[in-house]
């Protein structure tokens, strides 16, 4: 082959490589040739010669009636295999890294074990006073802010499901214990993005947490920073922009997308 040809044939699977990845970004179930050929530049008549070449790999399928594009099964196997081999903590730890350094207190990454939450990683930074956590201790859903943020972000059966399954038990005084405020408490992280707690888990502590969503929207993890109330309490509010930055990127490797406005 030819150096020419060569060039020609990477600058083909480019362009097609290309389409491909439009429908994983595009926010829509499917596509049309025209909407194809606006987004990336390129002609109608290479938009069909790519499809072609991608349906006959089922990586994209067309329907009849609409002869609009979507992901074909093939492409969904391969997104499938990716996320079988994806390490959470490996994938997290930059980010708790990050954080641990920018806010100075502990960054922790948690995950759901049917009605418990437990933290599976830690970043502790330098300080002579600090908050380290205990791993693969089980918490329930309700009492502080990694708990709260898991819970808040399930779908609405799963939190009446565990209302109804467990008791409000205090973990200090500063636990929710009241269903009803819970539940509003609940609406306002759903619309915040984000947890807070002062102490309800562990007196003297304040932390914030936000959860990792994966592609169907559904929780995959939490990120959270803590540390001593009587200093991070004033700094929540600096640090939550950068815990949900942190989130958001995570979120991005399982392929969450978020809602258009």
């Amino acid at each position: 082959m030819t150096d020419e040809n060569s060039s020609r044939s990477i600058a083909a699977v480019e362009r097609a490589m290309d389409v491909l990845l439009l429908f994983g970004r595009a926010g829509r179930p499917d596509l049309g040739v025209t909407e194809i050929a606006q987004e990336l530049g390129i002609t109608k008549a290479a938009v069909h010669r790519i499809l072609t070449a991608l349906r006959n790999r089922d990586l994209i399928i067309t329907d009849p009636v609409t002869r609009r594009y979507a992901l074909g099964p093939a492409a969904i196997s391969l997104g499938r295999a990716y996320l079988a081999r994806t390490d959470l903590r490996i994938l997290a730890a930059p980010e708790l890294r990050r954080l641990a350094d920018e806010c100075g207190e502990t960054a922790t990454l948690s995950i759901r074990r049917g009605d418990t939450r437990l933290y599976v990683d830690q970043v502790v930074p330098v300080q002579e006073l600090r908050m380290e956590v205990a791993l693969g201790i089980p918490f329930p859903l309700h009492a502080g802010s990694s708990s709260k943020a898991m819970l808040a972000f399930l779908p609405e059966a799963e939190i009446d499901a565990y209302l109804d399954r467990h008791p409000l038990e205090p973990l200090t005084d500063r636990t929710v214990t009241d269903p009803a405020k819970l539940r509003k408490e609940l609406a306002a992280i759903r619309r915040r993005g984000y947890a807070t707690s002062l102490g309800e888990r562990e007196v003297g502590s304040a932390s914030i947490a936000a959860p990792v969503l994966g592609h169907d929207g559904h929780v995959i993890a939490v990120l959270s920073v803590a540390g001593p109330q009587t200093r991070f309490k004033p700094r929540m509010g600096e640090c939550a922009p950068l815990l949900l930055e942190a989130a958001e990127r995570l979120s991005a490797e399982f392929g969450h997308r978020p809602a258009a406005d």
